[in-house]
């Protein structure tokens, strides 16, 4: 199993929080790889960077992203088969992102969001959350969800080990 990191539109690809979950899939076994963005800022152009690097990929793998790389995760999970994806304060439902209606496809998709978010309202992950039917997580914290790691953290472990069991 392959865990794919997408970081957010102001950050990189191995921030605090790409570092503290991508080593808790390794402790699982997984291989872990963090693609680095930050040479564009269009939302879909990185869907399409992920969406080549996956068309190479034979094995079983996971999608993890944070703000704009939740977008990238969730609108790539539309058009590829894997077996979990992992949403911190997603930026869904923004008017400028090409894809503005989202599906689920994956088994296993759970989303993350502060509810002291202000960048992402937390009103966009329960209209997800309620459309697709998945797991959602309202947190104490704010978008970056760095005050509140430890409980990301448990909830990814948890996500991995669903997607191990899946």
């Amino acid at each position: 199993m392959k865990v794919y990191f997408s970081h957010g539109k102001e950050s990189g690809p191995w921030g605090s929080k790409i570092k503290k979950l991508a080593e808790i899939a390794r402790q699982h076994g997984c291989a872990v790889d963090s693609i680095d963005y930050t040479d564009m800022m269009d939302p879909d152009l990185r869907v399409e960077r992920l969406l080549r690097l996956l068309e190479s990929e034979q094995g079983d793998f996971a999608l993890v992203g944070s703000s704009m790389g939740g977008y990238v995760s969730q609108v790539v999970s539309q058009r590829v088969n894997a077996k979990g994806v992992f949403l911190l304060a997603p930026a869904l439902y923004i008017p400028t992102y090409k894809c503005q209606s989202y599906e689920k496809n994956a088994s296993i998709l759970d989303i993350v969001h502060g509810w002291s978010d202000d960048v992402i309202p937390p009103e966009h992950s329960i209209r997800f959350a309620q459309e697709v039917k998945c797991s959602l997580h309202l947190i104490d914290g704010d978008h970056r969800l760095n005050s509140s790691l430890d409980t990301v953290s448990k909830l990814f472990d948890q996500f991995i080990c669903s997607i191990l069991a899946d």
